[in-house]
């Protein structure tokens, strides 16, 4: 299942829960078994009065997680056009009923999210109590470039970015460094790469038995204050300015083209920005444009819900299963997209996006 779990015993007899990611040749990307597995152990550590804390990180140098499995999900839609595989149904709703309960964790939960962190990392990430980024960290939703949509809870977190940044990190795939994600309130703590041994060492020291959250508070501000003469400068916040006047527009088609003139800017992240999104899927630039315009209003349960009849209806739709075969399974990096025009993308293909599966939905009974 490549999830490996542990329970360390502390100094005052609880427990330290560390679910580690072991897929390192995948940059620890989730299958269905890795998420039952984690959804699993994840809730018999949350009724074990034992267990005081959790640490969530992924083996591997290169990445926490660089999001989920879609290479198996991806030939099962081009075994099957036009229909949604029974895995789909069964991957989604476990993914999304598993990221909604980390939101809802009863105990300190730590994610360590070095590396990629991208799409379902993402995902794990920001369901975490305590949110973890550390030199290495390079986050993104990189979706657009595989026919998908910013899922994982991306409509909730992205909708709540400042100005227009959510919108441009759903259609650029921008990446994040550490001091980016701190500064957009999507981490709580810069610490370095080599730090993990002395959070879990003060992990086991602490007294859980008397206040555990102001020990731990001190615990993590200490690491952090070692660690905060390695904080990168920031990318995104000097920048915002710039991005929500050229995304200051109407329309999905209007803020595609403002950012396709970027392509040969002097500024060469704002240029490699339009070419990514210029590679990617314009079906997805106006999934991403209407996804946050309505999660804007939603709660946490219901962008889950909402998110789930999008995945499906991707599925049914050859976009999905031709960027990855372009990028994962070929690796021609050459999508044919069904619709490559932005401008052609008719309404009625996004709406039929937001339609709810039919019967009960799988993801009704979320908090």
């Amino acid at each position: 299942m490549n999830v490996i779990f542990e329970e360390r015993p502390s100094l005052h007899g609880y427990l330290i829960g560390i679910a580690s990611l072991d897929a390192p040749g995948s940059l620890n990307a989730l299958s269905l078994p890795m998420i039952d597995a984690l959804q699993d152990r994840l809730q018999a550590w949350a009724d074990d009065p034992r267990v005081a804390c959790v640490l969530l990180r992924g083996n591997g140098s290169k990445a926490f997680c660089a999001g989920g499995d879609v290479v198996q999900l991806a030939k099962r839609c081009l075994e099957n056009p036009g229909e949604t595989p029974e895995l789909a149904q069964r991957f989604f709703a476990h993914e999304y009923r598993l990221d909604h309960y980390l939101h809802t964790f009863p105990k300190p939960l730590i994610c360590w999210a070095h590396g990629h962190v991208l799409g379902g990392g993402m995902g794990l990430l920001q369901g975490a109590g305590i949110r973890i980024v550390t030199t290495s960290s390079r986050l993104a939703m990189p979706e657009i470039s595989i026919g998908l949509f910013p899922d994982v809870g991306g409509s909730h977190f992205l909708s709540r970015l400042p100005g227009k940044l959510g919108l441009f990190f759903g259609l650029t795939a921008s990446p994040m460094n550490a001091t980016d994600a701190l500064d957009l309130d999507l981490a709580d703590r810069f610490l370095l790469d080599t730090q993990q041994d002395a959070l879990i060492d003060g992990l086991i020291q602490l007294n859980w038995r008397d206040q555990a959250d102001l020990q731990l508070h001190s615990l993590l501000k200490a690491l952090a204050h070692q660690a905060s003469g390695e904080l990168p400068p920031a990318q995104w916040l000097p920048r915002r300015k710039r991005i929500d006047a050229l995304l200051d527009q109407a329309s999905l088609p209007l803020s595609w083209n403002a950012l396709a003139a970027l392509q040969n800017d002097d500024d060469a992240l704002l240029a490699k920005a339009a070419k990514t999104m210029l590679g990617g899927c314009p079906l997805t630039g106006h999934l991403v444009w209407e996804q946050i315009r309505r999660a804007r209003h939603l709660s946490l349960a219901q962008v889950f819900q909402m998110e789930y009849g999008m995945s499906l209806t991707c599925c049914r739709h050859p976009e999905f299963a031709e960027g990855v075969r372009a990028r994962l399974i070929d690796k021609d990096h050459a999508p044919r997209w069904h619709w490559p025009d932005v401008a052609a993308v008719r309404a009625h293909i996004v709406d039929a996006h937001f339609a709810q599966p039919a019967g009960e939905h799988p993801l009704a009974r979320l908090g």
